[in-house]
């Protein structure tokens, strides 16, 4: 019922920035909060950052706490991470997620857009 999709990945040199966004459609009525997520080749999927879409409390994990501002724009239903100082270990697919007034924890996921750090 609620669509997510990912957009702005692709390859960035260490130290350089990148911003990915998250549009939201379909019945995005109920949706609480957004999150980022990221998985590397050969390791688990990690938590990044979230939004409250009222409000804009927001939570990071420490490995990107500081460099990697989330912002939403609630007119556009818009969710963006704002990528600065980027590490060739930020190197991941970046996955949108959202949470819903029904629970479970985050129930609607995008397809993913890849982030690659190289020189």
């Amino acid at each position: 019922q609620v669509q997510l999709v990912e957009s702005g990945g692709g390859l960035v040199q260490p130290g350089g920035s990148l911003r990915l966004s998250c549009a939201a459609s379909g019945r995005a009525f109920g949706v609480i909060a957004l999150g980022w997520f990221r998985q590397a080749p050969g390791k688990e999927r990690e938590f990044v950052a979230r939004i409250v879409w009222s409000g804009g409390n927001t939570d990071y994990a420490d490995s990107v706490k500081g460099r990697f501002p989330i912002s939403r724009d609630n007119a556009k239903n818009t969710m963006f991470l704002q990528m600065n100082s980027l590490k060739p270990d930020d190197t991941a697919v970046y996955y949108c997620a959202a949470v819903d007034y029904s629970g479970g924890g985050y129930k609607y996921w995008g397809q993913g857009t890849q982030v690659t750090v190289s020189s």
